[in-house]
């Protein structure tokens, strides 16, 4: 009687959203997500259920999408997909909306309540948690020794020099020197952040190119043979070469959360709400979540999925891994500090 209730409420939204469209069906909802970050065909079945129209753009980094939504005047778009430190850092600026979860019965349902209230949105007022998992190692087995990429240390291994991508992102990347030297990712001491940047700057020589989503590419395409890598991009890379092996090191890792989240400016706030709930069905999730090998939230995705994907520890890390890792959280005014190390590294 419970879902029946759901879907006869879903389906009432559904109705009103294509009210608003018109005659023409003039919405366009603009999302502004990540590279590969959905399943093409979720999109596909939302437009087709809805008649919503959803124009989709991406991004690389979360600075990069932060400074392009901070610095447009007026609307830009009405979804986007920060992740957990970025979510506080935007709503903490008032550039997010609050959710109207009384237009989320499948946020209601099927969401576990062990990742709402979560540190980057305590209050749960700007978020629904979308995609989580870990940073891993990517490596070639035909070329790296398993026994060695046990520790983040192998990364400044000079056997491997000039074959080792590093991320061009400033917070990943200075978390992989602070995890190697044993301090914390969120640190604002500067003793530790200028340890970091000099391992940093020794290991510049040894690294191939520091790259984005290419190099899921390069290292199916064996032009590399080590990678810091998000757990997300796995399922790609082994399409392309499943000879490609995954590890979580033994020092631990970030474990990141992106989730949907409305933009203050935005036009279509409703249909915005009427797509991240859509988003929220268990099969949706499921798709998404198989599409991206990566955590799921929702209770009832996760119960569809194959056993040996639950059991997956670079998507689900057991208690051990998750006890010595971290999420990244705001660095308010030390942000800028990250950014000058990082700064500092590549103009070396």
């Amino acid at each position: 009687m419970k879902k029946f209730v759901l879907c006869v409420f879903a389906a009432a939204l559904t109705v009103l959203m294509l009210a608003s469209c018109g005659a023409e069906g003039k919405v366009e909802l603009r999302v502004y997500n990540w590279q590969d970050y959905m399943d093409p065909e979720v999109i596909e079945m939302f437009e087709e259920e809805t008649g919503i129209k959803v124009r989709y753009n991406v991004y690389d980094t979360n600075e990069n999408m932060y400074n392009k939504i901070k610095n447009m005047n007026g609307y830009s778009y009405d979804v986007i997909f920060p992740s957990d430190y970025m979510i506080k850092k935007m709503a903490d600026e008032g550039l997010l909306a609050e959710i109207n979860f009384d237009n989320m019965p499948n946020y209601k349902e099927y969401i576990d309540e062990q990742y709402k209230g979560m540190a980057y949105d305590k209050k749960n007022l700007y978020s629904v948690p979308y995609i989580g998992g870990t940073v891993c190692i990517a490596y070639n087995p035909n070329y790296v020794s398993e026994a060695e990429v046990h520790s983040w240390d192998v990364l400044w291994n000079e056997k491997y020099s000039k074959n080792i991508f590093m991320m061009d992102s400033e917070r990943d990347s200075i978390a992989v020197a602070l995890i190697k030297n044993g301090y914390s990712i969120n640190t604002k001491n500067m003793d530790e952040l200028n340890a970091a940047k000099a391992s940093l700057i020794e290991q510049k020589p040894l690294v191939l190119a520091y790259t984005s989503d290419d190099a899921k590419e390069k290292m199916a395409n064996e032009e590399g043979w080590l990678a810091v890598m998000w757990s997300c991009d796995i399922t790609f890379i082994e399409e392309m070469n499943p000879e490609i092996e995954y590890i979580i090191p033994d020092e631990g890792t970030n474990l990141w959360w992106d989730a949907a989240c409305i933009l203050e400016n935005a036009k279509y706030k409703e249909e915005a709400e009427l797509f991240i709930d859509f988003l929220c069905r268990p099969e949706i999730a499921k798709m998404n979540a198989e599409y991206l090998q990566s955590t799921t939230p929702n209770k009832g995705a996760y119960e569809l999925l194959d056993e040996d994907v639950r059991n997956n520890e670079i998507i689900y890390p057991p208690a051990e891994v998750i006890a010595k890792s971290e999420m990244f959280e705001d660095l308010a005014d030390y942000a800028s500090i990250y950014t000058s190390i990082w700064n500092e590294v590549l103009g070396n």
